[in-house]
């Protein structure tokens, strides 16, 4: 049968001897077994093509989605937010999903301005100068922030936060494996960042709120920052920015987050869209493309890309950052979206899912044996204790038919938990059925 692998023996044996490898095995060896297939798909041989197709249509079929028998209370950088057809309508247009990457710019002026009106946005959003046309997801966004500030600090150690996202952080870490740089966890102390006083950091992160709902103190974060002439880098919830002060405002050089909220489905997890925007001085270090506003030779206004992968390329070893594409579509809904919501909108949104927060957990701590992780304020999540471990009550909720939360993980810090997300789609109908829920499986 022949092979459609592009590469040959002599290739794969030259590159497990640069890895110190011995086999292929040893190169999956970091994925964990569960996600491993053993023994290839469970399909039968010879099958057609349609057959094929309907294997998996059922397979696929097993998956329960978020819906009118599964209400989500989980979150944790993927939300059960409500998209109007308004932003699918429009966001569909296939001026929109056929577009490619606007290298010439007299051919795609629809794109381009609408990828400057999404950085206009996420500036405005962010509190700072300038925002990139976006990046892969908030993870990644993490990752090129740090790149950015180590790059720009000339020092190594970056002290993260253990209240930003565990799956963000460990995509630090992956990539600091490569680059060199130093990830030092910082502890939480009852729901917040508890600060180190000594050392040398190019940067803090910190995640604004936290992975446990948390409002963090990044005032504080900034004053730490400032003893030790490090750059501080600040994930933000973009819709907590509906009600919260922007990461700008309170000392921010560099803010990331996940776009998803704004228009993207949770879809099982991605594609998602990572939010960049940092301060003018480091525009050259900028990962990915900028658009920007200019004029055309007969004086009328034009867009053009002013800063893009080529710039690093041209820097080579100085660069900060080798992305060389962006999550345009999705940018470009998420643009929309926030148009469509305004400064008004937004703030509602925000307040909706606020006080459908706060109405969750005191329902939630009414209940015999639910304790709060952390005391600390919080915005549209929040992190509970229960009888049992939080896995289980997951499992249990499920045949309750909701969706109950999210585990909290080992590295956090903060003990066996949950966290549990409220937005504007769930009613009080939706949050009282819930907690009668909750109240029967943990008993």
């Amino acid at each position: 049968m022949p092979s459609y692998v592009p590469h040959t023996d002599a290739d794969v044996e030259a590159m497990l001897a640069f890895c110190g490898l011995s086999s292929i095995d040893d190169l999956w060896a970091t994925i964990p077994a569960a996600l491993r297939l053993a023994g290839g798909l469970d399909i039968a041989p010879g099958l057609s093509e349609p057959d094929t197709v309907a294997r998996f249509e059922g397979l696929a079929a097993a998956n329960r989605a978020c819906g009118p028998d599964l209400v989500c209370f989980a979150g944790v950088g993927a939300y059960d937010h409500e998209i109007p057809s308004a932003i699918r309508r429009l966001a569909n247009r296939t001026e929109f999903v056929t577009a490619c990457t606007p290298y010439q710019a007299e051919v795609a002026q629809g794109v381009l301005q609408a990828m400057f009106e999404y950085q206009t946005l996420i500036a405005r959003l962010s509190g700072l100068e300038v925002a990139n046309a976006s990046l892969y997801d908030g993870a990644t966004a993490c990752v090129e922030a740090v790149n950015l500030a180590v790059a720009a600090a000339g020092r190594q150690t970056v002290w993260v936060s253990r209240g930003v996202h565990p799956t963000w952080r460990e995509t630090v870490r992956t990539y600091a494996a490569g680059t060199g740089h130093d990830i030092v966890d910082v502890d939480l102390a009852d729901g917040t960042t508890a600060w180190p006083g000594e050392g040398e950091p190019a940067a803090l992160l910190v995640q604004y709120p936290n992975h446990l709902g948390c409002i963090e103190d990044v005032t504080e974060a900034r004053r730490v920052a400032d003893r030790h002439g490090a750059m501080l880098l600040v994930a933000i919830d973009p819709v907590a920015a509906g009600v919260l002060r922007s990461a700008g405002d309170l000392g921010a050089d560099v803010a990331v987050g996940e776009g998803q909220p704004f228009g993207t489905p949770m879809a099982f997890g991605g594609p998602y869209l990572g939010l960049f925007a940092c301060r003018l001085e480091h525009v050259r270090r900028l990962p990915g493309r900028l658009v920007g506003e200019t004029v055309d030779a007969e004086g009328r206004r034009a867009y053009v890309t002013t800063l893009r992968t080529r710039e690093q390329d041209i820097r080579r070893e100085k660069a900060s950052s080798n992305v060389c594409t962006n999550q345009t579509l999705i940018a470009v809904t998420c643009a929309i979206q926030l148009s469509w919501l305004g400064t008004t909108g937004l703030r509602e949104l925000a307040l909706r899912c606020a006080r459908g927060t706060r109405y969750a957990r005191e329902a939630l701590l009414a209940l015999d044996g639910v304790e709060p992780v952390a005391s600390a304020p919080t915005v549209r999540e929040f992190a509970v204790r229960t009888p049992l471990p939080a896995a289980a009550v997951v499992d249990r909720m499920l045949d309750e038919g909701f969706l109950a939360g999210v585990p909290l993980e080992e590295s956090v810090g903060a003990g066996d938990g949950l966290v549990v997300a409220v937005t504007e789609r769930r009613t009080r109908d939706e949050i009282d059925a819930y907690a009668a829920a909750f109240e029967r499986v943990i008993k």
